[in-house]
């Protein structure tokens, strides 16, 4: 059965780089921006911002969870030396994690939209706030993920694959 799927290129991968960080960095933009266009929303009374942040808290929440399934491809394809496992685990924990707390948000977010589309509360504006914190966390694992350990690095991998890094 493995003869059939294709073989792995120098990054670990069975196709050219990785996809999850591009995918991502999608989901991670239409957040913050939908939080941004939120609280300025709110506070400057423009209400067509609102729709704004409606259709790019909608597109992330869809886009979330094909950046989980690319990232779980990637995490099962890394070479996941001893140093690296608790952060990948952890990463990969709370990237579910928050990919529900993105859906409980949009699901309330059209509650609202669906009641009075000129109004915000106080209450989601806080949890959009902690929402941005939640991801900067997450963005801060991934980047550990890459520019610390190495992930699908060309160099971690021809490490493992030497067998210079346990």
């Amino acid at each position: 059965m493995l003869k059939y799927l294709p073989p792995l290129n120098d990054h670990n991968l069975p196709y050219p780089d990785t996809i999850h960080p591009i995918v991502v960095h999608f989901v991670i933009a239409m957040i913050l921006f939908a939080i941004l266009c939120d609280l300025i929303g709110y506070f400057s009374h423009n209400y067509r911002l609102y729709e704004v942040s409606w259709w790019n808290l909608f597109f992330a929440t869809i886009s979330i969870f094909i950046a989980i399934v690319f990232g779980q491809i990637e995490a099962g394809l890394a070479e996941a030396y001893t140093a690296v496992e608790s952060t990948l685990n952890l990463h990969t924990i709370f990237g579910w994690s928050l990919s529900g707390v993105i859906c409980a948000v949009t699901a309330w977010r059209y509650v609202l939209r669906s009641r009075d589309p000129k109004s915000l509360p106080l209450p989601f504006l806080g949890v959009g706030v902690v929402l941005v914190g939640l991801v900067c966390f997450q963005t801060y694992l991934g980047d550990l993920l890459v520019w610390v350990y190495g992930l699908h690095t060309v160099t971690v991998v021809e490490a493992f694959r030497e067998g210079t890094l346990q």
